[in-house]
């Protein structure tokens, strides 16, 4: 998984999680030429290899053995995580969406790793337990219809989404969209306190946060919900609730595209062909779970933008865990924390490999990007349910 040895790097994630399916355990060498995976030799395995188009080399027993003894040394930073089970995906997302709309399921697509989409109605009547791991589609948790009021109230597509929640929301016995959003927040929070995988890009990492703040206080203007928002609402926001941001401030004007000041697309001073953000290094041993998670071929990935790009460092958590920065701007780009018995990873911008994402652009052809190192990131954590979990040392 090196950047010289492997030639269509997403495709080599899928053929891992098939062979977890097929109850194949494998082994994922952390650090090691980027993160390979080892996995038995067998002939099953070679062919979908070829036929997936990845890249492989065959070791025989004693070259195995001398390599897992050298990851072993406490004097290399590398650890082998034995992948045990393919965990069991699902997106939320609107089911008239599109696989392309949204980075993760484009990049399952490619990588031949199955998913389920729901919606508000499966996670209100608490199908989450079905699953391992959670992706949340670039949804608006706060009701205001992704803050697209100003470019888009009269657009046909606007229009309809509108309608469409708010029909969806009464159906589930909600008065209001904001009200059936922070209910589906609620329940997504205990899933995850309850040792649920949960994974969110761009739009749908801030405003989840300020869905669970934001509890029992309307904050939406007129044009979203029909009613004026309560006076004073920043002053009566909780973010002990929250699980990643605290001390932000809400945009009231419902005419900026933006929710709040966690995001730094418009704090950003940096040129595109400058754009990079850097992964921070861990130790494998003792700090697994962020090595995962940060496992590529290359510590500089490539920025891009999105409606939540990145995130403002001094509104983050304390416990908060920075795995990817750009330290010119002092912004994280890729966070993770632990909240209950579960894991959430935050990840700002809309695609690794569109810059400049807009609204009705064509989808990225991945085949184009089979060695993106920014996707490489959003497969690390579909994978990371599937470690097994070592025994703590007391």
């Amino acid at each position: 998984m090196d950047a010289n040895g492997q030639k269509n790097h997403l495709k080599a994630y899928g053929l891992t999680y098939w062979s977890l399916e097929k109850q194949i355990k494998v082994k994922w060498l952390l650090n090691y030429r980027g993160g390979s995976f080892l996995l038995p030799d067998i002939e099953e395995i070679r062919k979908e290899c070829i036929i997936r188009g990845i890249s492989y080399e065959t070791l025989s027993t004693s070259k195995t053995e001398k390599i897992l003894e050298e990851i072993a040394s406490p004097s290399q930073n590398q650890e082998a995580v034995i992948l045990e089970k393919a965990p069991k995906i699902a997106v939320y997302s609107p089911k008239g969406n599109f696989p392309w709309d949204d980075a993760v399921t484009m990049v399952l697509t490619y990588a031949e790793i199955p998913y389920e989409v729901i919606y508000d109605e499966e996670v209100l009547n608490d199908a989450l337990v079905l699953y391992d791991w959670l992706h949340l589609h670039h949804e608006d948790f706060t009701g205001q219809y992704g803050k697209f009021y100003r470019s888009f109230k009269a657009a046909p597509w606007y229009i309809e989404n509108k309608k469409n929640a708010e029909a969806l929301a009464k159906q589930l016995g909600f008065n209001k969209v904001s009200k059936s959003k922070e209910a589906v927040a609620l329940k997504i929070r205990d899933y995850v306190v309850g040792g649920g995988f949960m994974f969110a890009m761009c739009s749908a990492t801030d405003s989840f946060d300020i869905a669970l703040a934001a509890q029992g206080v309307d904050i939406c203007e007129p044009m979203f919900d029909g009613d004026p928002s309560e006076p004073n609402y920043q002053s009566k926001l909780n973010y002990q609730n929250t699980f990643a941001f605290k001390n932000f401030t809400l945009e009231r004007n419902p005419n900026v595209y933006e929710f709040s000041s966690i995001d730094m697309t418009d704090k950003r001073k940096i040129k595109q062909e400058l754009d990079y953000f850097s992964l921070m290094q861990f130790s494998a041993k003792w700090d697994p779970i962020p090595t995962m998670l940060c496992q590529n071929h290359t510590q500089l990935v490539k920025g891009f933008m999105g409606q939540t790009t990145s995130f403002e460092r001094t509104e983050l958590k304390s416990n908060i865990l920075v795995m990817g920065e750009n330290k010119t701007n002092n912004e994280a780009r890729y966070i993770h924390g632990i909240k209950g018995k579960g894991f959430f990873t935050f990840y700002g911008g809309h695609d690794p490999e569109d810059y400049r994402h807009r609204v009705g652009d064509p989808k990225t052809e991945l085949e184009l990007h089979s060695t993106s190192p920014g996707y490489r990131l959003i497969l690390n954590n579909v994978l990371f349910p599937a470690a097994k979990k070592k025994k703590q040392k007391t």
